[in-house]
């Protein structure tokens, strides 16, 4: 069974800004809410490929999690996967595709997440756990949007 969500916002900066911003793992420590350290598990810049372990404490506790890129096509697509059966999590594989659009004020980007290979009570209670998920996504979409707008430059004024 596979539960999937949706979070979709409006940054406010160009998509290849918003693209950069989703992928440099240096800056999270910025603007990502909980985050303890990223581990790289490979050298140079992220592509295809690349890993690391990401731990955040959440609930009171540190929880780390396996992360694996799929695809890069920039500016338009991120995904990644988290492969729940190497991290705190113990079960489960993740995805995260993310879809970047230009618009007239910025960049649309659209996270797709699918959850796949829970079992027993996990399974039962994915339901529950999908609205977890998306909100912990949802609070990471808005930290970043924040962070990325508050560097942009101002190049005009509305009037």
């Amino acid at each position: 069974m596979s539960i999937q969500f949706e979070v979709k916002r409006t940054f406010h900066v160009p998509p290849q800004q918003a693209y950069a911003g989703l992928i440099d793992l240096d800056a999270a420590r910025n603007w990502m809410q909980g985050l303890v350290e990223i581990k790289r598990l490979d050298d140079g810049p992220v592509r295809p490929g690349s890993q690391w372990k990401e731990t955040r404490k959440m609930f009171g506790k540190e929880a780390t999690e396996h992360f694996e890129v799929v695809e890069l096509n920039e500016p338009e697509k991120i995904m990644l996967s988290c492969d729940g059966t190497k991290g705190t999590t113990g079960k489960g594989e993740f995805l995260f595709s993310y879809f970047l659009e230009p618009t007239v004020d910025g960049t649309v980007v659209t996270l797709h997440g699918e959850i796949n290979g829970l079992t027993g009570l996990t399974k039962l209670f994915g339901k529950m756990m999908s609205k977890t998920f998306k909100n912990a996504c949802a609070k990471d979409m808005d930290a970043l949007k924040n962070h990325l707008e508050r560097e942009q430059p101002v190049s005009h004024q509305n009037n």
